[in-house]
């Protein structure tokens, strides 16, 4: 495979730096709208015979009877919210609920708030918090005045989607975001961000699938506002990924260890399903139950253990989850891929269209 010229030849290291993971990518490439219908994305299949251009709606062509799609149905939350400290004003992005029943949440304009301050939610009579704690990368820990189905109510009411800073919504999401940027599979609230693979399926998609034998499953990885983040560091190695809380239930990990032991492969839709399946994996390739927070970082170097084949949307420059594909599939791989996909005018990011890539 030819490397495009977007993609200078890797420097002779470790793939330690960031910009071992750079690339330049036009604007015009990047999708502020999804496709419609959802399925007449495009899909560059990343085989081990080469780059062939499809759409998704081809999906069960690629699949084989008995292949297991794993999917994460975490459903998105409008976590976005403006709040006042008395005259002060204060961006807050709701990122996860920790164990003690504060939210963790990303704050704009941090350094105004202190523990003990108490901020009040703008759209809402009811919605405020305590500051119960700071972090050094502006988060904070909040403790919410309602709780349970008075807290989810004043919380639709009230709050917005936090959409990727890259799609352009000058007046903020539109109506047609409310059901474009959440998945055929969402189920359990707690998302701040959609896992995007999932935003290519459709009714009919997923019965052509179920009607060529390809089994399905849902595992939950809430995804957080830290995907929104930039790296900081240069080394790679630095950097920490925020915690994301994911659920694998017993019998879902009966489910994909039986599929897998019958010699089916597993079919991971998305990064963040890929993420959490590479959590609960032993040594020996068998997933576990799990119910917790996970923070793994999937990067060049890591022995994958679960997934066979992974469905996902094409990535940022010198972003975690593109270091993630070259894991994957082999960095020399993915930048063919993706210097392809530039070339052919392929939509990148949330919106964007997709890859099938083989491990």
């Amino acid at each position: 495979m030819a490397t495009s010229s977007r993609f200078p030849p890797i420097p002779a290291t470790e793939l330690s730096s960031a910009a071992d993971f750079d690339f330049a990518l036009p604007a015009e490439r990047i999708a502020h709208a999804p496709a419609r219908p959802r399925d007449a994305a495009r899909l560059l299949h990343v085989a081990a015979n080469g780059l062939h251009d499809r759409i998704v709606r081809d999906l069960p062509s690629l699949l084989r009877p008995g292949d297991l799609l794993i999917a994460n149905d975490t459903r998105v939350i409008p976590a976005q919210l403006s709040a006042r400290r008395g005259n002060a004003r204060i961006g807050l992005t709701l990122d996860r609920p920790l164990a003690d029943g504060t939210w963790h949440a990303l704050a704009r304009n941090a350094r105004r708030l202190r523990v003990g301050d108490t901020v009040t939610v703008d759209g809402s009579e009811v919605l405020s918090a305590d500051v119960v704690s700071r972090d050094e990368d502006g988060g904070v820990a909040l403790r919410f005045k309602l709780d349970g189905e008075a807290f989810a109510a004043a919380l639709n009411a009230a709050g917005a989607l936090a959409l990727p800073p890259y799609i352009s919504r000058p007046e903020g999401p539109t109506a047609a975001d409310a059901s474009d940027y959440q998945t055929i599979f969402a189920r359990n609230e707690g998302a701040v961000a959609a896992p995007t693979a999932g935003l290519h399926f459709t009714p009919e998609l997923l019965a052509a699938l179920a009607a060529g034998g390809v089994q399905r499953e849902t595992i939950t990885l809430h995804v957080g506002a830290g995907t929104f983040l930039p790296l900081r560091h240069e080394d790679i190695a630095q950097h920490r990924i925020h915690a994301e809380r994911g659920l694998i239930t017993a019998a879902s990990a009966a489910r994909i260890n039986a599929a897998r032991a019958a010699g089916h492969r597993l079919v991971a839709v998305g990064t963040t399903t890929l993420r959490l399946l590479e959590t609960a994996v032993d040594e020996a390739g068998v997933i576990h139950p799990f119910a917790g927070e996970t923070s793994i970082f999937l990067r060049p170097g890591h022995r994958f253990r679960s997934a066979d084949l992974l469905l996902t949307n094409f990535h940022l420059p010198r972003s975690t989850l593109f270091m993630l594909v070259c894991a994957f599939a082999g960095t020399e791989r993915m930048r063919a891929a993706y210097g392809h996909a530039i070339e052919a005018g392929y939509r990148f990011y949330s919106y964007g269209d997709a890859s099938l890539l083989t491990r």
